[in-house]
């Protein structure tokens, strides 16, 4: 058995690539699963090029898995930096699907199945929103620790988000011209200054509308029937994604089959996972890898 990883690049114009890994079995070839991951992150958290983490657990089951770097993230280019004027309003209407259509004509069909981790669920709801007509191509969904607003009012929420995302991040992204949250050490990647306002005021608790062009995703999304998807909390992510906050996130997504679990020790698993390790820990394979399998199997016609 032989897992192949193959780097693909979709060009957006004006000298601006995106970058989807290609991860997949040399022998079987099943379904495409399009992965997006959250703010100040890339498609990494997803993978190791030695393949380990999720996008290889899925591959080996035969899955084609095609998972994304959002403009300036990760392998897609030009990396961002000061000059970086775009923001979540573009990676909705333009990357996410600028990369679809590419796997398209790539496989000859759009992704079965999508997974995110955090605000990637976020722009994937959003960008159904816009475009309900694509939901018709995709029979389900799994986010990892996936909320808009936070609701919850843990001590460390307090620090990540009021006093460093709100607060510090601001200041220190005007003073640069993008926030350099790798260097920061608050990510594994950077935020354009507009990127990062869009999503602060979203992560309040003020309405789900585009500050760029007034789109009202919660009006637009209210009578969708989304795909089926399973919501994955982790026990110790107090700050970012709390049950309470992904509750709230599922209120305001439409219609149709939503489910949370909360993996940890005291719910029989192996780990008590937080907002980061439950994707990266050996222990997700047998806990919620292994769910998210299931969910695709039980969602698949």
């Amino acid at each position: 058995m032989m897992i192949k990883q193959d780097s693909l690049f979709v060009s957006i114009g004006k000298n601006q690539s995106l970058h989807l890994r290609h991860i997949y079995h040399s022998d079987i070839k099943r379904e495409s699963i399009f992965l997006l991951h959250g703010a100040v992150e890339n498609g990494k958290i997803f993978y190791t090029k030695s393949n380990k983490g999720l996008a290889p657990f899925l591959a080996k089951q035969g899955y084609q898995c095609f998972v994304a770097d959002l403009r300036g993230r990760g392998e897609s280019y030009p990396a961002i930096s000061a000059q970086s004027d775009y923001g979540q309003t573009e990676a909705i209407v333009e990357d996410i699907p600028a990369m679809l259509e590419f796997i398209k004509d790539k496989t000859g069909y759009f992704p079965k199945f999508w997974i995110a981790h955090s605000w990637g669920g976020v722009l994937l709801n959003s960008y159904l929103a816009r475009t309900p007509e694509h939901k018709q191509f995709v029979s389900a969904c799994a986010y990892f620790g996936t909320k808009r607003s936070l609701y919850n009012n843990h001590p460390s929420k307090l620090l990540q988000a009021n006093l460093i995302w709100y607060t510090l991040a601001p200041i220190l992204s005007k003073k640069k011209g993008y926030l350099d949250a790798r260097k920061l050490k608050w990510g594994s990647d950077n935020e354009t200054v507009k990127s990062h306002f869009q999503s602060m005021q979203w992560a309040k608790k003020l309405p789900w509308v585009d500050t760029d062009d007034g789109f009202n995703y919660s009006e637009a999304i209210k009578d969708i029937k989304l795909p089926p998807t399973l919501h994955i909390a982790g026990v110790k992510d107090k700050a970012l994604a709390q049950p309470i906050d992904i509750k709230k996130f599922m209120e305001e997504s439409g219609r149709g089959i939503q489910e949370i679990r909360v993996y940890g020790k005291s719910q029989g698993h192996k780990h008590d996972y937080n907002h980061i390790d439950m994707l990266t820990s050996p222990h997700a394979h047998s806990d919620q890898f292994k769910d998210v399998l299931q969910w695709f199997d039980l969602h698949r016609a």
